[in-house]
C-alpha cells in the first residue's frame, strides 16, 4: 500500500505542465521506478526538484547537467520507448 501511495505523489509530480516533459518523466516512472536501485531513485527525486525550463534544455540536449548520474538518466528517459 505504501508503494501505490508513493507512486500517486510521484505522479503528480511528474506532472510539468508541459505535455512533453510531463509523457517523459511519467514513461521512466511507470516502466522503471519499481526495479530501480535506491541511487537511481535519488536521482529522478532530483530531476524533479528542478526547474522546468531547466529539464526541457537537458532533455533537448541543449544543455548537459553537470551532475553524470543525472545526464546518465535522462539519457535513458530519452531513450524509453513509448
Amino acid at each position: 500500500m505504501d508503494d501505490e501511495i508513493e507512486l500517486r505523489k510521484l505522479r503528480w509530480r511528474c506532472r510539468r505542465g508541459m505535455r512533453e516533459l510531463d509523457q517523459l518523466l511519467g514513461r521512466w516512472l511507470e516502466q522503471c521506478w519499481r526495479q530501480s536501485p535506491t541511487h537511481e531513485r535519488a536521482l529522478f527525486l532530483q530531476l524533479l526538484d528542478s526547474e522546468d525550463d531547466r529539464l526541457w534544455r537537458w532533455f533537448l540536449g541543449h544543455e548537459v547537467p553537470e551532475d553524470a548520474g543525472l545526464a546518465d538518466l535522462i539519457a535513458r528517459i530519452r531513450a524509453l520507448p513509448d
